[in-house]
């Protein structure tokens, strides 16, 4: 599965799925465009696409910041001349219980991970309808939009409104040929993997706990013009955790 000469917007690619995601993009032939807001670890991303002679530049970006936003797709399509594929992958997860979550802290992460989706997804598709073969979008939600622990309430609804902006976005766009389609990734563990228990990769019908890795070759799939009969849908990645009842003894 090749992505030759694919001009690919990763955002939050400075760390975790993001940067898995940049990384394997670029080894496939894409031309990546980084954007976060962490220029350091961003840094680390660009030198290792360029380790395996692939192509990218970075873009600093706020998802919380509409006219930032702008900027990221006027400078790429001034850099690369369009754009195939989005990545909305930005995000953050705070726990706090819901009696002391302030109104700020709602609004500021319903602001980057669910408004900031909406904007960098609208602004690309103005640029993607351009092609000749639209465009595809992939929005990372969570298994969170749809089973919960306690004190996520900000952080569950902004995954779940991903997951509606997804369908929503596949009918709108569809007249342009820009296909929307979201992943809800489960335990993915982006931090040291050999430090897992065994009861970490046991509790999962899969055997194992996820990899970044497993998430990219999702978008892959979702993003190759050979499946463009696929959109509007939510694909939920967790090793079989959602499926699974699960009871005190």
């Amino acid at each position: 599965m090749t992505f030759q000469h694919k001009v690919v917007i990763v955002t939050g690619s400075a760390n975790g799925i993001g940067k898995t995601a940049a990384i394997e993009y670029a080894k496939k032939g894409a031309k990546v465009v980084l954007a976060d807001m962490d220029e350091e670890e961003a840094q680390k991303t660009l030198t290792a696409i360029k380790e395996h002679h692939g192509e990218a530049i970075f873009i600093p970006t706020d998802m919380r910041n509409p006219k930032e936003i702008e900027t990221l797709i006027f400078k790429t399509k001034e850099v690369y001349g369009r754009i195939d594929i989005l990545i909305n992958n930005a995000g953050v997860s705070r726990w706090k219980s819901p009696y002391e979550l302030s109104v700020e802290e709602w609004d500021d992460i319903i602001n980057i991970n669910l408004r900031g989706v909406f904007l960098c997804a609208r602004e690309a598709a103005k640029v993607m309808r351009q092609n000749q073969q639209g465009g595809s979008i992939v929005n990372i939600a969570s298994t969170r939009a749809l089973m919960s622990e306690q004190h996520t309430e900000a952080y569950a609804a902004s995954k779940g409104g991903i997951v509606a902006l997804t369908h929503a976005l596949a009918i709108s766009l569809s007249e342009d040929q820009i296909r929307v389609n979201a992943i809800s990734p489960g335990w993915i563990e982006t931090g040291n993997y050999e430090e897992l228990r065994e009861i970490d990769h046991k509790q999962h019908p899969a055997n194992r706990v996820g990899t970044p890795l497993d998430i990219a070759r999702a978008c892959f799939y979702l993003t190759h013009p050979e499946n463009d009969f696929v959109t509007g849908e939510n694909i939920v990645i967790d090793g079989g955790m959602t499926r699974k009842m699960m009871y005190e003894h």
